[in-house]
């Protein structure tokens, strides 16, 4: 009888009902590149392969971020297993693990037989006489990873042994670790189920305990690890881990074990019910909190990207406050992927006060009229080097406006975007001004400030200093967000500023230069000499797909039938046309290890985008309206991007990029917020696309 992971999971929940994907992996092989991820809401997080193997530096069981959501370290590599059955023992070696020799050992991915990503990480291992159940657990602002074991054997009385090899280390998570002879992984034994282990002199110290088995310290470098998607990034892609000892734990039938570590001890180690009932409960609310305020019910590719949404909102200890980890594995919070992630990951998900938070996070590194490009995941000062994450900042505000009607929290808001103004009005970093024709005008071959801002050394790959197209619709938009606003929460004690209304009209009147009547479409960008750069870039969509439209519908319709037949894949957006002898349609350049520079150089040359989907639907519904036949088309266009989520790269969430050629792979971050935010974001305000998108 085929073993029901679904009904098995639903039980061990408490029988929450959440949407699963059970992927068949008896065929699953060595080379497979799916990934799994848990965060904790604190820039923590455990993640692998879904063969059990850490194929990436930026892999393992506790990769702590020690502060929140920066200087990740990676603490606790892996566990090894080992399970012994039966009165004739016989040993089976579930753990898989790639090694710089080229070897494969052991190979437990081939008696893996299911796997699921709800409600937490979990595999089955298929087994001679049962299955061992792995789950891999984390809970919201907790420092620590819960790893759980169940034994259900057939015959529901054998018994089996199950030796963890505990292996770790101590490094940043974008590094690699030598195995150094000085490193001696000082271990504090508590008690047989708990252990306090310290690398060396001032590192931090991991706490692991268990509720049940004795651990055993021994000490030994495993040398030669290797990740081959490192390799495939072109980066070194080996190193060594420190295996501290063993847990030896005796189950019964039906029984189970917990292994939890942390930066701090627990005073009892909760069982694998517990935790799968407190998890389950939580996503189940999550869930409940978003069809709490929709009529129709929530399809799975929603509930899914609810789930996913979660992974991404953190907390940021410098401000006391929320932020936004821009992706997984490698990105810290970013200003521009922040802003525009905020509605989908928070006011989609009536996580409304998490969204203030968010906007009082970022408005607190406010610096002559900028908002931080990104937070060094070191813990150092935030780098401004941006032109349109302010500028987003105005569009976020807008729809936590429309969505909570919280005039109190705007008020406070005004006179930082008010601020903004001003300083691009007298000029702020990077030669960042308001042009005498009334477009933001900024940048230089040093320092590239829009989203497509890739250098190599000296070498800039999309030149987009002068004024960028979607610079420009930001900026009419922005001022017309604070037009409004002010507007909105007028008392009769403040007068209200009047020259928003000029600087929009300004704008507008000048941003007729960026059209072309013969292309059909907008340039994008017009340089600092006066010449134009009419390359075939999504850009222009936010000229038709902010709150505030700058060009017309008519304007609209005729780009979307350039945009749509140049830079429209099942996967997003190209970044260039591939008319352009600039593009390049597989990032990396289709190498099988592609090394920095190659990647730089694809970015944003011809890479698909999907976050830029969100632009497009907006753009589309703003030319052609809410019809039927409108609504019909923009469905039948997400539904392989919505198949993505459940089938590729990180099982559960949406990727950064994929190749603008087909078959348009997955590449880059495996979990990207701005990704899932924009996808969960149209359909929530669209609720018929994830219904015809099925």
């Amino acid at each position: 009888m085929k073993f029901d992971l679904l009904s098995w999971l639903s039980q061990q929940s408490g029988g929450q009902q959440l949407p699963l994907n059970l992927s068949d992996v008896q065929s699953l092989a060595a080379t497979d590149k799916r990934e799994w991820l848990v965060t904790n809401g604190l820039g923590s997080y455990a993640s692998g392969a879904i063969t059990g193997a850490n194929t990436r530096r930026y892999h393992g069981l506790f990769i702590a971020a020690l502060n929140p959501p920066v200087q990740r370290t990676v603490l606790f590599s892996h566990l090894d297993e080992t399970l012994t059955i039966g009165s004739d023992p016989v040993r089976y070696e579930l753990a898989t693990n790639f090694w710089q020799s080229g070897i494969v050992a052991p190979q437990g991915f081939t008696r893996l037989e299911a796997f699921s990503d709800l409600p937490t990480p979990t595999w089955s291992y298929n087994l001679p006489g049962g299955r061992l159940i792995k789950q891999v657990f984390m809970k919201n602002r907790e420092q620590r990873v819960f790893v759980c074991y169940t034994w259900l054997a057939d015959d529901n009385k054998t018994p089996a042994q199950l030796d963890l090899a505990v292996v770790l280390n101590i490094r940043d998570f974008h590094s690699q670790t030598q195995g150094a002879d000085d490193w001696h992984f000082a271990q504090d034994i508590k008690s047989e189920k708990s252990v306090l282990i310290t690398p060396f002199n001032g590192a931090q110290t991991l706490s692991i305990q268990s509720d049940q088995g004795t651990y055993t310290a021994d000490g030994d470098w495993y040398r030669g690890y290797y990740w081959p998607r490192e390799f495939e990034r072109g980066l070194s892609e080996h190193e060594d881990n420190y295996h501290s000892g063993w847990l030896k734990v005796n189950l019964a039938a039906g029984q189970s074990v917990t292994v939890v570590a942390g930066l701090e001890a627990l005073s009892a180690v909760p069982s694998a019910k517990e935790l799968a009932t407190s998890v389950s409960s939580a996503k189940a609310a999550l869930i409940a909190r978003v069809q709490s305020g929709s009529k129709d019910a929530l399809s799975p590719a929603v509930q899914k990207l609810i789930l996913a949404a979660e992974q991404f909102r953190s907390y940021r200890q410098s401000t006391s406050g929320s932020t936004i980890v821009a992706g997984y594995h490698w990105f810290s919070d970013w200003g521009r992927d922040s802003m525009i992630s905020l509605p989908g990951l928070c006011l989609s998900t009536n996580l409304v006060d998490e969204g203030k938070s968010i906007l009082a996070t970022f408005g607190k590194y406010l610096s002559q009229g900028m908002l931080p490009n990104y937070f060094p995941d070191g813990g150092q000062q935030p780098e401004y080097n941006t032109s349109d994450a302010t500028l987003w900042w105005a569009e976020a505000l807008y729809r936590y406006y429309k969505a909570t009607s919280d005039k109190a929290f705007v008020k406070e808001q005004l006179p930082l975007l008010q601020d903004v103004i001003a300083w691009h009005v007298k000029g702020t970093r990077h030669g960042l001004r308001l042009d005498d024709d009334g477009l933001v005008t900024g940048g230089g071959p040093d320092v590239q400030l829009t989203w497509m801002d890739a250098k190599c050394g000296d070498y800039v790959v999309t030149p987009r200093s002068g004024k960028a197209v979607e610079i420009s619709a930001l900026w009419y938009n922005f001022v017309c967000t604070v037009d409004y606003l002010q507007k909105e929460v007028a008392d009769g004690q403040n007068p209200i500023d009047t020259t928003c209304s000029a600087f929009a009209q300004k704008a507008k009147l000048a941003f007729a230069k960026f059209w072309d009547d013969q292309r059909g479409y907008l340039a994008d960008v017009i340089r600092p000499d006066g010449s134009i750069d009419q390359s075939l870039r999504p850009n222009q969509l936010l000229a038709a797909s902010l709150t505030f439209p700058i060009i017309s519908e008519t304007q609209a319709k005729a780009l979307l039938q350039v945009v749509e037949a140049k830079l429209l894949t099942p996967k997003g957006l190209r970044t260039l046309s591939p008319d352009s002898p600039e593009y390049q349609g597989f990032y990396g350049l289709g190498k099988a290890s592609a090394n920095q520079y190659d990647r730089d150089i694809t970015y944003h040359q011809g890479t698909v985008w999907p976050w830029l989907i969100g632009p497009w639907v907006n753009a589309r519904l703003y030319a052609y309206g809410h019809t039927d036949e409108n609504l019909a088309f923009i469905a039948d266009h997400l539904k392989d991007l919505i198949a993505h989520i459940s089938a590729e790269a990180c099982v559960g969430s949406v990727s950064e990029i994929f190749d603008g050629n087909s078959p348009h792979l997955a590449q880059g971050c495996v979990a990207q917020a701005w990704s899932v935010a924009e996808l969960l974001r149209v359909l929530i305000e669209h609720p018929q696309l994830a219904v015809i998108s099925k």
